[in-house]
């Protein structure tokens, strides 16, 4: 099942990343042809202020801007996990410098190489696109000072073992600042079972006590939650799951979806 989940979405980023960046900011993840709904940029933050912006490889799927956190200084080594067309990449590189190391890492194909041509635009030579899994990334073990994610881990079906990755890229003192989806109760059963919602990140979120957990089994320490946001699905786009009864029953549920921005230290 997993690789399944894997699969499904890894062919709808790849759809993504195959349509250009004006299409992509004008409707959910570009034309129909690609999704007809708001599922994968209802989340986003605005990236165009920050230094070492670059609207190319902006297409809006984040949930948060982890490098307002990620705490990482110039000379810094950082991986960028689920680092799609280089949009978190670019703002690191910014921070790090000439002297730094940015090293992205996605598992699907058409994003890295759409991030590769960015790169290559830019003219970057200290900053690298490999194509991978989270859950066992193609770099060797304590090499980072820093890794980031935004809006990655919770389509990961082995969280654990990403965490636990994680881990192992860190140098001893590293940290992570990433930027995820979680619950807070329960979401209905027919948002669970929709392709669209699993991409989109909402129905692949985990309760936000068993990520906090998945991060403190891997042995990460100094765990905090460094900004919480509230994520509001749009009534439009939960009707074309939802019927009108099943709606109003998940608005009285009261279950929290949440953007956490969180930190831990090896």
């Amino acid at each position: 099942m997993s690789d399944k989940i894997k699969d499904m979405v890894r062919a709808k980023y790849n759809q993504i990343a195959l349509r250009s960046n004006k299409e992509n900011n004008s409707s959910c993840c570009g034309s129909s042809s690609c999704c007809d709904h708001e599922d994968y940029t209802i989340m986003s933050d605005e990236y165009s202020h920050l230094e070492g912006y670059h609207e190319d490889a902006d297409l809006k799927l984040g949930c948060g801007i982890p490098t307002e956190y990620a705490q990482i200084s110039e000379g810094d080594t950082v991986i960028d996990l689920g680092s799609g067309a280089g949009n978190d990449a670019f703002v690191v590189r910014s921070i790090v410098g000439e002297q730094g190391k940015v090293i992205g890492i996605d598992f699907a194909g058409a994003m890295v190489t759409k991030a590769r041509g960015n790169t290559s635009k830019l003219k970057f030579e200290n900053v690298t696109f490999l194509e991978g899994d989270i859950e066992d990334m193609p770099v060797d073990e304590s090499i980072a000072d820093v890794v980031i994610s935004n809006c990655v881990l919770n389509l990961v079906p082995d969280k654990s073992k990403a965490f636990r990755e994680m881990y192992r890229v860190l140098k001893e003192g590293g940290h992570f600042c990433v930027s995820d989806i979680v619950l807070v109760g329960e979401l209905p059963d027919e948002l669970l079972k929709e392709a669209e919602m699993y991409a989109g990140c909402i129905a692949s979120a985990i309760q936000k006590d068993d990520y906090l957990e998945f991060i403190s089994d891997a042995g990460f320490k100094n765990v905090d939650i460094r900004k919480t946001k509230d994520i509001s699905l749009p009534a439009g786009m939960l009707l074309k799951y939802l019927s009108l009864e099943a709606l109003d029953e998940f608005k009285k549920s009261n279950t929290g979806i949440y953007s956490i921005t969180v930190v831990g230290h090896k």
